[in-house]
């Protein structure tokens, strides 16, 4: 049988993008209800559409698939079609996070039900790549490789004695310049990563993979047979998957499931310009600085700084007298620490937790699948909300009893259905809506409708 060329592999190729991800490392920008991979740190793009738009032209984008979980749906879909990418079909939710092994597996069997010869590119959806042509050959020898029925992992070339990522210990040399695997290491401390980068054969482990659908499946069902078993039940069973089986499966990582046992596995040293933004460090690393060695982003006066990271979102920052710190703002919380030892912001996240801080979990803009909201100013009286809704379908308004919702309309058209009556409104207008009957909104035209919503609870309070 005659050898597949690359053309012909490329038919078969889905990448597949992780996006389960919360990046605590990140906060306060990164949340729960808005990741990082949703975020966009750089130029006009989130992180999720840089890796979709450099994955062109190598790989097809519109077999792209996103493992993500449900509360990220409707955002993750917005952002794609933002790309070009219509997202019927596209979207493939969890119902919760159970790490990689899961999220791969249940990609893998969901492709094969529509290509049963398909190749997986696995990339994580918050990662940055600078050298885009190295990335695409070795994209290609990655496919060539997987295709013979190799499980390929790309191993970065490490440039400085990096603790925060795993390693990867290369071997013999294969075939179109991948290694086989010795073994795989957990983070180590500066002394080990030290050794490594002088042995020259430890590699940084990328969390990128390529594979046959048909091999992986093979792999989980010799070393995690259980998992393939209850997967493939809850694949098979119906098109949402069940949250009180999927909650009971492993969480597990696929380093632990399948390449630490897997014969078949393989590293591709590559050398493109790698990060993945796991810290704050890691991206003042990543982005340009000015002449004193500065990260600044945002409206940010840096006086006497140096080699420091300055984000503001809302507000004016002033740094004075000040090195090798980070400076975070964001409408609801601040964060300041030292540069190098930003990583450990997850441990607050951890305690923020705890202590039933809404904070770890969510910003002062929540994201729907009709477009979001602000929250402006709120006490147990009132709310103050700025309100962007999608031009698109009308949809039922909720209003407690006891609860008035005034509407401010600042630009774009609404409509409000009030019974059998229609109403619209414009700039400059204002409306006031309660709980006694059934409201029904939407906009006008193809203009997005932004407004100030001021809900009011007229109940009279206990003393």
């Amino acid at each position: 049988m005659g050898r597949m060329t690359f053309s012909g592999q490329k038919k078969k190729v889905y990448p597949v993008l992780l996006a389960g991800g919360t990046g605590t490392r990140l906060w306060p920008v990164s949340s729960d209800l808005h990741p990082k991979q949703l975020v966009r740190f750089m130029g006009k793009n989130t992180l999720i559409q840089d890796t979709i738009k450099r994955l062109e032209p190598v790989i097809d984008t519109e077999k792209v698939r996103i493992v993500c979980q449900e509360a990220h749906f409707h955002e993750i879909a917005k952002q794609i079609k933002e790309l070009g990418i219509e997202p019927e079909g596209q979207i493939i939710c969890e119902p919760c996070g159970r790490n990689t092994a899961p999220a791969v597996l249940l990609a893998a069997l969901k492709i094969q039900q529509e290509e049963t010869e398909a190749i997986l590119c696995i990339f994580p959806a918050d990662h940055v790549i600078e050298n885009i042509n190295a990335f695409h050959r070795r994209i290609e020898s990655a496919i060539e490789l997987a295709a013979r029925g190799y499980i390929v992992s790309f191993g970065i070339q490490p440039d400085y004695p990096e603790t925060g990522y795993g390693y990867i210990e290369g071997d013999k040399e294969i075939s179109g310049g991948a290694l086989s695997i010795k073994k795989f290491t957990e983070k180590p401390d500066r002394e080990t990563a030290k050794k490594y980068i002088e042995s020259g054969n430890f590699f940084w482990n990328s969390g990128i993979f390529a594979f046959r659908a048909s091999v992986i499946a093979e792999e989980f069902k010799h070393h995690q047979a259980q998992l393939l078993m209850t997967m493939e039940r809850l694949v098979g069973s119906k098109d949402i998957l069940d949250k009180n089986a999927y909650e009971r499966l492993p969480n597990i990582s696929i380093d632990y499931a399948i390449m630490e046992k897997t014969k078949k596995g393989v590293v591709l040293p590559s050398d493109f310009q790698w990060s993945d933004i796991g810290s704050w460090k890691s991206l003042y690393d990543f982005l340009p600085k000015d002449k004193n060695k500065n990260v600044i982003v945002g409206d940010v006066i840096a006086n006497d700084t140096e080699n420091s990271f300055i984000l503001s979102h809302d507000r004016l920052v002033v740094t004075h007298q000040m090195k090798n710190t980070v400076v975070v703002e964001t409408p609801n919380s601040v964060f300041v620490s030292d540069l190098d030892n930003s990583r450990d912001v997850k441990s607050i996240v951890e305690k923020l937790k705890k202590t039933g801080r809404k904070e770890y979990r969510k910003h002062q803009t929540t994201f729907r699948c009709w477009g979001h909201q602000t929250t402006l100013e709120q006490n147990e009286d009132f709310k103050i909300s700025r309100i962007i809704i999608n031009p698109g379908p009308v949809r039922q308004i909720e209003v407690d009893p006891g609860i008035i919702k005034h509407f401010f309309v600042l630009s774009g058209r609404i409509k409000i259905k009030d019974g059998a009556q229609t109403r619209v409104f414009k700039k400059g207008d204002s409306i006031a809506i309660s709980g006694s009957s059934s409201h029904h909104i939407g906009t006008v035209g193809d203009e997005p409708l932004c407004m100030i919503q001021v809900e009011v609870d007229v109940r009279e309070k206990r003393s």
